[in-house]
Order: structure tokens, then C-alpha cells, then sequence
């Protein structure tokens, strides 16, 4: 526990020396207030209850990616959870008292539908199975089914620990709970039914955030870090990691943008869009070796 403490307090102490929370404007309430929302929300609420990061990882191979189109984007969306479905993204926003599932345009950006959450839920990973929006949260052991169409609440579920990422391998629904364990539900009952660890060359690997299936492979965000882990469902083992860095220098300066976050897959076209936590844009992507 001291260990975590000990994170946590550097961790915040780094992102204010490194402005990395710059104060943004959010209707309704000040830059001040916003920033203390963002830092203790983003900041001390989550990493409290985080594992700390393993050692040197990226064994792997490294990944690319070649930027083929930029897409506007909510810059007061907390992105959470990201997926794209008969021509929409349906995204995930998260910050108690701000979060909500919405269905967005791509080519503008503009929310077309959205549902806020009551503010005690802190929302997290989505997913979609058979028509119905699957969205978990942070710390509230609780999920919510949605109707993709109307997001009328169709049943809510209940879970042990965290709740990060969420996607489907086609078979199952898999989740993510900050650490290097990925849990598969049955999704018609919500019940768990295995869990596989992430080893990078043996190196456990923490902080896993939002998933998305691609092509059969899980891909998924790290925690506060610019790369995406590409990771085999059948045996945990990391199989390439993309290095998304060049995407910060997409960026406006001033914008405010916080951690990389975000994966969304159009299977029919094949294309792979990513964003991040109060990013200004969207981006459509092609993953290239090194």
C-alpha cells in the first residue's frame, strides 16, 4: 500500500509540473474547477486503487502507424470505451456526474444520441453483442445492457472488482480490470467464466485499459502509456505492441489532451479508428511494421 501511495502522489505531482491537465472548458463550470475534476477524478481516483506498472516491457514486436484520416472529436468526452457499428462510433464517456453512452457521427463528430448515467456511476468499457450495448463502470460493480437503438436499459448486472475495457472475441465478452488479467463472460448471462493473464515475454502486463477484437487479436490501451498491446485470447502472450506516439504531434498544444484511450474497429471496411481521454480528434489508422 505504501508502494501505491508512493505512486500516486509522484504521478500526480508529474502530470501538474507537466501541465499534462491543463485547465479546459467545460460548459457550465470554470477552468479551475475543471482541472481539480480532471486531476481528482483522472488522477487520484484512479491510480489509488491501481497496480503499479511492471518494469521494462515491449519484448514484442514494434509497430507503426500510418495516419489515413482525421475525424473531429469531442474534447470534453472522457472517452472510456469506443466501438463502431452500422456506420456509427458508440462511445463510453467516464468523470462521475459525466458520464454517458452515445452515438456519434463519424465524418463530424456530432452526438447524435446520448444517455447520462446517475452520477454516483463512473462509466467505463463498452461493447456490443446481438444488438445490445454492453457498458461496465469504474468502482460500482455494475453494468448496464443497453438497446443500441433506443439505449433504453434492457437489465444491469453486477461484477466482482474493477471495471476497464470491454470487447468480444466473437465468443465472449472480455474484460479488463487494471490489471494484467483479462476476464471472458458468457454474454448471454454475464457470468464469468475464465480469466488469462497477460505476459509480455513473461512480463506481466498491467494497467490494461480499453480493448477492441481485431482480426483475432485483442487489442488494448495501457494506462497513461502512448502503445497498444496486440494479444493472443487463447494464451495471454503479447504478440506486437503499436507505438501510437506520433498521434501526440497531431495534437493541439493547448488542447488538454489526457491519456490515450480508445479503440474502435469497422470490420466491414476494415479500418481502425483511435482516440484518447479529452482528445480533440479521432483518427483512422494503419498499423505498419517498424
Amino acid at each position: 500500500m505504501a508502494a501505491r501511495l508512493k505512486f500516486k502522489c509522484a504521478l500526480a505531482l508529474f502530470c501538474l509540473s507537466a501541465n499534462l491537465f491543463p485547465a479546459i472548458s467545460l460548459q457550465g463550470t470554470s477552468p479551475g474547477t475543471d482541472r481539480v475534476l480532471c486531476l481528482e477524478s483522472a488522477i487520484a481516483r484512479q491510480a489509488e486503487t491501481a497496480p503499479l506498472p511492471s518494469g521494462k516491457r515491449h519484448f514484442a514486436p514494434l509497430f507503426k502507424v500510418r495516419i489515413l484520416n482525421r475525424y473531429p472529436h469531442d474534447p470534453c468526452a472522457f472517452t472510456q470505451g469506443l466501438i463502431f457499428a452500422n456506420g456509427f462510433l458508440y462511445e463510453s464517456t467516464g468523470l462521475n456526474g459525466k458520464s454517458s453512452l452515445r452515438q456519434v457521427e463519424l465524418q463530424t463528430g456530432r452526438v447524435l444520441k446520448k444517455y447520462d448515467l446517475p452520477s454516483q456511476y463512473f462509466a467505463e468499457g463498452l461493447a456490443l453483442w446481438h444488438g445490445s450495448l454492453i457498458q461496465l463502470t469504474w468502482t460500482s460493480g455494475k453494468g448496464f445492457v443497453y438497446n443500441m437503438h433506443s439505449f433504453a436499459v434492457e437489465r444491469e448486472f453486477s461484477y466482482s472488482g474493477e471495471g476497464w475495457g470491454l470487447t468480444n472475441d466473437e465468443k465472449s465478452l472480455v474484460m479488463s480490470n487494471g490489471t494484467e488479467e483479462l476476464i471472458f463472460l458468457d454474454p448471454s448471462t454475464l457470468a464469468r467464466q475464465r480469466s488469462l493473464r497477460v505476459l509480455d515475454n513473461g512480463e506481466p502486463v498491467r494497467l490494461l485499459n480499453e480493448l477492441e477484437y481485431i482480426k483475432g487479436k485483442i487489442f488494448a490501451n495501457i494506462w497513461m502509456e502512448d502503445f497498444i498491446a496486440m494479444i493472443s485470447p487463447r494464451t495471454g502472450e503479447v504478440t506486437g505492441w503499436i507505438d501510437m506516439s506520433a498521434l501526440r504531434g497531431e495534437l493541439p498544444p493547448a488542447s488538454g489532451a489526457e491519456a490515450l484511450n480508445g479503440i474502435a474497429f469497422d470490420a466491414e471496411k476494415g479500418r481502425i479508428f483511435v482516440t484518447g481521454k479529452l482528445w480533440p480528434l479521432l483518427f483512422e489508422i494503419e498499423v505498419i511494421k517498424q
